[in-house]
């Protein structure tokens, strides 16, 4: 006779190991958390699965449906109830294709699992009941689990007729939840009410003030709902749909005005470049010129000067002192076609980790926060960004507000609901930008929304950002209309040529539909300035006007031109002054001193560039006994000289400066980024190298299992009483585990267990999931190792709580002194048993 083998229940653990290869790399691809760093056994994979904080980031990502089928799965599972996807629809009220599909995509992302067949039913993931908290769906916890509660069955969902008044209205106000009540203490109806409620079972007093309703009442009060209802869809705001040509007429007029403004900021710091404060950002006072000079408030010039870091048009340079100037591609894009210049500024954007509209506000420590702040960025706001523009597609032609996008968002990430104010900041930079216009999702911010999506099908329109947004540009015009009181108007958006001949030499006054601009002398001096002649500028004008050009206007021009350049200001570290004319004009053309930059002011004075130290040494060095003197014409001693300083007085620079993060500040000059602006993003490979990557590591998992498999076999095969150490399980290389210990029958040896921390802490919530027992290896206070067969109740706080059969008692014991955890297996056939 032999004895009987008891089946033992399937586990979460081994069903994730019956996946086949496809849905296991479909499961890494869902959740690639679990593969960094690469585990080295698929326990380790089912051990990361069943972490709190990867379940936390795959719930995260759950949609308001998908979240409640869960919340489903997990009732019914604790109630006893086959948790069938026919099950879960009554349960929700969800119609059966759509909770289906949901089951199918928990189901991927390992969340749920089955034990055997599906008509067994799903059930929840080990650690997902502690991720929802102790009440799912606004149901309180189960009673019959309770020791306290044992024996006892689930009253009715119907109060009897001899039930005292109010205990209906008690039950009523817990039924959907929250369902922990205060109880009362003054009012004696209630008091009796609530006591009734308690003694009969429909209630559970926690505490002395507080009562709670029970999962399996709450359920029964409900009619076997677990939600009350359950939106398959998110929520369609009621807006008006604008008509296509205003979207695009709004976007274009938005888009060009970014362009001009970026243009602008770049011109004004290429002359005035604003300093670098000591933390890294934009002073206030910078940030208030630069809003003066492109007529902006300060948080749109915030917003700009964001916009054009994240293109890489402007950075620290790095010099000492530094400053925020603009960058050697600020040149080329300034060259660039209307498109070609927008796109860049879109994909920096769109690129971008930081975050403009927290500019002005106060930080934790009550500090203002500034712009270009190295500490202002978010590493959520590209993700956030595409999320946004995502909303918007979802309703085109329609303006949504900033709490419109927020629901629709609630529904589809309700476990994490973006701040309000984020996504108004992502929509005031989108509609700065041309992204939206007047408020819906412009054909440009379609576009570059598609070129971020490798699945975008093209025949949906341009997928290049520039030229959607030249699609809805406007016609150019060539045209100026000058006017006698030295005004011109623009009638449209000007062509290339026309905008820099305005920009250079006339003031705009408005804009709109129609540029205004007035001619004045500081505008025409502006145009002479950049090298046009009075003759050139006077042709340039006529070349664009339908008419001859003003008297007036010519006037302006060429009086202004007759006073340009008649004093000159040069630049000249030294001078070589001397009474001799012939001596000075032969070391003005001697050949070997041109590196020196000499220039003949005066038949008795010659200019140089270079400091007056380097100057006497070269003319020294061609037989020209030089001296140097001071302001006041006395010629300096050395050693006089060298108490004052060197000979140019200009200190030794201190390029290599250190900034205050530990970075060189010149090492950013050539990044043409800021720190934190996330212009750069590293992004990892395309979706086929993703997998294959994910297959390459499944293949390697596999490999890994069979030799643990190997190893467990020939330890229980070979040595009797002895236990695999593959992969960690629970033994030491060379330790007898003695048979009978702890209450342990012959033959009942461990299974595969593991000494990896995260995979230790898997296999105990698996068995506090499932009731199970497991072998506990524990470190005592002296060091010495005890082995004990315990059945996990509770693991919360760094601590394990279970109990111990065998000593018929409770222990707790703190995670960091198990040293390696093994499930427990029923006892194998002994050879001896058979007779």
């Amino acid at each position: 006779m032999a004895t009987s083998r008891p089946e033992r229940a399937p586990t979460y653990s081994e069903s994730l190991r019956q996946r086949d290869d496809a849905a296991l790399v479909a499961l890494l691809g869902r959740r690639p958390d679990l593969a960094t760093p690469s585990p080295s056994t698929l326990l380790s994979l089912a051990a990361r699965a069943m972490n709190r904080t990867s379940l936390e980031r795959a719930l995260a990502g759950l949609d308001e449906l998908t979240l409640h089928v869960l919340e489903s799965v997990l009732v019914l599972d604790s109630v006893g109830s086959a948790a069938t996807a026919a099950a879960v629809a009554r349960a929700t009220g969800v119609d059966r294709p759509r909770v289906t599909a949901a089951l199918a995509l928990l189901d991927e992302l390992a969340l749920v699992w089955t034990p055997g067949a599906r008509s067994a039913g799903f059930r929840p993931a080990p650690g997902v009941a502690e991720v929802l908290g102790p009440h799912p769906a606004g149901l309180g916890p189960f009673a019959a689990g309770d020791a306290s509660a044992a024996g006892t069955s689930a009253p009715p969902g119907d109060l009897p007729d001899d039930a005292p008044p109010g205990a209906r209205a008690i039950l009523d106000a817990l039924t959907w939840g929250p369902p922990v009540g205060v109880a009362p203490r003054a009012d004696a109806p209630a008091r009796r009410a609530t006591g009734y409620l308690v003694g009969n079972g429909y209630l559970r007093a926690t505490d002395e003030r507080h009562v709670v309703l029970p999962r399996e009442v709450g359920l029964a009060l409900r009619g076997g709902r677990t939600h009350r209802g359950v939106r398959t869809a998110p929520p369609v705001p009621e807006v008006r749909e604008l008509p296509a040509a205003t979207v695009d007429a709004e976007s274009a007029s938005a888009g060009l005005e970014a362009v001009r403004l970026v243009a602008r900021l770049v011109t004004h710091w290429t002359e005035h470049p604003p300093g670098v404060l000591r933390a890294g950002g934009l002073g206030v006072r910078d940030l208030r010129r630069a809003a003066v000079a492109l007529e902006v408030d300060d948080p749109t010039a915030a917003a700009v000067v964001e916009l054009a870091a994240a293109a890489g048009l402007v950075a620290d340079d790095g010099d000492d002192p530094p400053t925020f100037a603009p960058t050697l591609a600020a040149e080329d894009w300034l060259d660039d076609d209307l498109g070609d210049r927008w796109a860049t500024l879109a994909r920096g954007w769109w690129r971008s980790r930081r975050t403009p509209w927290l500019v002005g506000s106060r930080d934790e420590k009550g500090a203002l926060r500034a712009a270009l702040d190295p500490e202002l960025w978010r590493p959520w706001v590209p993700r956030l960004r595409r999320s946004v523009l995502d909303v918007l597609d979802l309703a085109p032609g329609r303006p949504l507000a900033a709490a419109d996008v927020v629901a629709v968002l609630r529904w589809r990430t309700p476990r994490a609901v973006p701040p309000e104010q984020a996504v108004a900041g992502l929509l005031r930079e989108a509609a700065l930008l041309g992204v939206t216009g007047a408020g819906a999702l412009a054909p440009p911010g379609l576009a570059l929304l598609g070129s971020d999506d490798a699945a975008s099908s093209p025949g949906t329109g341009p997928t290049d950002p520039g030229a959607a947004f030249e699609a809805v540009l406007p016609a150019e015009v060539d045209d100026l209309l000058l006017q006698g009181d030295l005004t011109g108007i623009v009638p449209g958006r000007p062509s290339r040529t026309l905008e820099r001949l305005v920009e250079v030499a006339a003031d705009v006054e408005s804009r709109g539909a129609a540029t205004t601009v007035r001619f004045t002398p500081d505008s025409v001096l502006r145009a002479l300035d950049r090298g046009a002649t009075a003759d050139e500028l006077l042709a340039e004008l006529a070349a664009h006007s339908r008419t001859p050009v003003p008297q007036p206007l010519e006037y302006l021009v060429r009086d202004t031109a007759r006073r340009h350049g008649r004093v000159r200001v040069g630049t000249a570290s030294s001078y070589v002054r001397a009474e001799d004319p012939v001596l000075l004009a032969g070391i003005a053309e001697d050949p070997a001193l041109r590196g020196l930059g000499l220039v003949l002011l005066a038949p008795t004075v010659l200019a140089s560039a270079a400091p007056a130290g380097e100057l006497q040494e070269a003319l020294r060095a061609r037989g020209v006994p030089a001296v140097v003197e001071g302001p006041d014409g006395r010629v300096l001693v050395a050693d006089r000289a060298g108490r004052r300083g060197a000979p140019d007085g200009v200190a030794p620079s201190r390029r290599g400066r250190v900034a205050p993060s530990g970075r060189r500040a010149g090492g950013r000059a050539r990044t043409g980024v800021v720190p934190g602006s996330g212009a750069r993003v590293d992004e990892p490979g395309g979706a086929a190298e993703r997998t294959q990557r994910f297959a390459d590591l499944v293949a390697r998992l596999r490999a890994a299992d069979a030799r643990s498999a190997e190893r467990a076999g020939d330890g229980a095969g070979g040595r009797p009483g002895r236990t695999a150490h593959a992969e960690g399980d629970g033994t030491r290389p060379g330790e007898r585990t003695p048979s009978g210990t702890n209450g342990r029958p012959d033959g009942y040896a461990p299974a595969e267990g593991t000494t990896d921390p995260v995979a230790a802490l898997g296999l105990l919530r698996e068995a506090i999931a499932d009731g199970a027992s497991v072998w506990l290896e524990v470190v005592g206070p002296t060091g010495s190792q005890d082995r004990r067969r315990v059945r996990p109740l509770t693991l919360d706080a760094g601590r394990l709580r279970a109990q111990d059969p065998a000593r018929d008692a409770e222990l707790t014991v703190a995670v960091h002194r198990i040293a390696s955890v093994a499930p427990d297996t029923p006892p194998t056939e002994s050879p001896g048993a058979a007779r």
